[in-house]
């Protein structure tokens, strides 16, 4: 076991004696200051159902870390729900608390001086924020995903919660009845765990577990069933081993790891918040990893699960049908993974892939590299006069993901979803959502309510939709996120007029301004940045140091 930073610094002197007090006041005794001191980053709260099932994972985690002979040291992380804040002012806290979760991670880790840290998250921003804060500490960690979501039913159907988007648009388009519409709400959210498709909370869980910073099968569990328990016990335990061992994130975290991870999330059809999380990743772990990394992986690898949002089937239906662990052995064997890469284990990927079975016969969630769901991945990574540094269109379940129309611009979500709920928008038109960006949301907000009532009219895939803002895992559609630069930082979206034709191809993985440059030359000319929508508190901190989308909307940049 390495040897414990605080306790040697303790024992070097009287002068350590008051830490020792305050230590003997929570009940320690002389022999715990010999072993290693962990931290239990605890993301439980009773704000959202993907974290209200947390505090028992975080208590079999404590036992666990005591049994094998560590001190657990529990803190806490927030969580703001999505799903909650969605369409509202609220929403632009979301990705502001991925970089507080790091913070948090980092600071308590850093301050305390652990030798190690198991955090425990459900809602979208735990994962990245977690992994951030473990991978800026960089002593022995590993994530715990708090679980997804079983799906609620009505009338025989499985319901989750983009349901309840998608029913706001059918019921305002005059396609369902008040009653369906109200038994929807009602029994879309069953009980505790994260939104059930293959939404950002399950995809960055089922990222980190192809990354090798999660234990296999972690990341497709349900929170209400007994096995998650037991799992979290046993990373507790490879946790104090990789202690032993001095084995640390960046040990793991590695230009191949991270492919696997992206390779992973273009097979499972994953959330296009997982290019922003990564970019962030990526940068915490000191890797070199651009934007255009993503669509080199995009071109290798086939979508091979038939997943939601854009498919059929929920994130239990993959752990039911062999989990992350059948999916990746696919993969390897296909040679779309590295099988070398470290994990936390202490094995490397082929070695935990050894013993997994091969795929079931009776099972149609994992399909095999020859009959994939697409042939290439999903997470298109668009440029043109509209985005010259990159932009991110989810283009399956699209017939044909191209589209030339007017524009229609918005300078906030709320106006762009009273046009579609007046049945302003209609078939060709070409939405424009901007100054919603890291700087000028501030805070990048999902458009889940406006891309939710789209395809709940029957527009999802004949009108486009391009922002600066981002977009939820739940989300698909003829839609274009993360365009940058942003509006609020004079991108070439703050000079789109009504009426200016817009070009969508993600064949040629162009997004156009069809407007001649002499023109843009002149509306640039007459452009001002408009005024900040916060001077003071944590929003106006993030606007003034958010970098860029295509860099990963990170704080700490160069």
């Amino acid at each position: 076991m390495s040897s414990n930073r605080r306790s040697k610094n303790i024992t070097e002197g009287v002068a350590r004696a008051p830490n020792r007090s305050m230590y003997y006041g929570m009940g320690y005794t002389e022999g715990d200051f010999g072993k290693p001191m962990i931290g239990v980053a605890n993301g439980h709260s009773t704000i959202t159902p993907c974290n209200s099932g947390l505090q028992k994972l975080a208590d079999a985690a404590v036992a666990a870390l005591k049994d094998a002979g560590a001190n657990p040291q529990i803190f806490g992380t927030p969580t703001i729900s999505d799903g909650m804040a969605m369409g509202t002012e609220g929403m632009k806290y979301s990705l502001v608390s991925r970089e507080v979760i790091a913070d948090c991670v980092e600071t308590c880790v850093g301050g305390q001086w652990m030798d190690g840290v198991l955090v425990i998250g459900g809602c979208d921003k735990n994962m990245p924020g977690g992994m951030m804060g473990m991978l800026r500490a960089n002593v022995p960690a590993i994530y715990v995903y708090g679980g997804t979501i079983l799906p609620g039913r009505y009338k025989g159907q499985d319901l989750n919660i983009v349901s309840v988007f998608e029913a706001v648009g059918q019921f305002t388009a005059g396609k369902m009845s008040e009653e369906d519409f109200c038994e929807i709400e009602r029994r879309a959210i069953p009980g505790s765990g994260s939104c059930g498709g293959m939404y950002t909370a399950n995809t960055m869980s089922s990222s980190f577990e192809a990354l090798g910073m999660s234990l296999p099968y972690a990341s497709t569990m349900a929170n209400v069933e007994e096995p998650i328990l037991e799992h979290t016990k046993a990373a507790a335990r490879a946790l104090v081993q990789a202690v032993k061992m001095d084995l640390k994130p960046r040990d793991i975290v590695t230009k191949e790891a991270i492919e696997n991870a992206v390779a992973v999330i273009m097979a499972t059809g994953g959330s296009t918040n997982a290019v922003l999380h990564f970019l962030a990743i990526a940068h915490a772990a000191g890797v070199e990893w651009s934007i255009d990394d993503f669509e080199r992986v995009r071109r290798k690898t086939p979508v091979l699960c038939d997943l939601k949002p854009s498919g059929k089937h929920l994130a239990i239906d993959l752990h039911r049908a062999g989990g992350i662990p059948a999916l990746m052995k696919v993969m390897l064997e296909a040679g779309l993974l590295h099988g070398d890469c470290m994990t936390i284990t202490g094995k490397t990927v082929a070695e935990n892939l050894a013993e997994i079975p091969p795929l079931r016969a009776d099972q149609d969630v994992i399909r095999p590299v020859s009959n994939p769901v697409y042939a290439e991945g999903h997470l298109a990574i668009l440029k043109g006069n509209l985005s010259p540094e990159g932009c991110v269109a989810k283009i399956t379940g699209l017939k044909n993901p191209v589209i030339t129309g007017p524009a229609r611009v918005f300078d906030d979500e709320q106006s762009a979803l009273s046009a579609i709920m007046a049945k302003q928008i209609v078939a060709g038109d070409v939405m424009v959502l901007r100054y919603l960006g890291p700087k000028g949301g501030p805070g990048m907000p999902e458009m889940l309510a406006p891309t939710g009532a789209l395809i709940g009219q029957g527009l999802g895939e004949s009108v486009g939709l391009i922002t600066d803002g981002r977009f939820s895992g739940g989300t698909w559609g003829m839609v274009v996120g993360h365009v940058a630069p942003e509006a609020y930082a004079g991108g070439v979206i703050a000079l789109v007029q009504e009426g200016d034709s817009i070009t969508i191809d993600a064949h040629q993985l162009l997004l156009q301004l069809n407007v001649p440059d002499e023109e843009l030359a002149r509306r640039r000319a007459a452009w001002r940045q408009p005024a900040p929508r916060y001077t003071r508190g944590v929003l106006a901190k993030f606007a003034k140091s958010a970098a860029s989308a295509s860099l990963g909307a990170v704080l700490d940049g160069d």
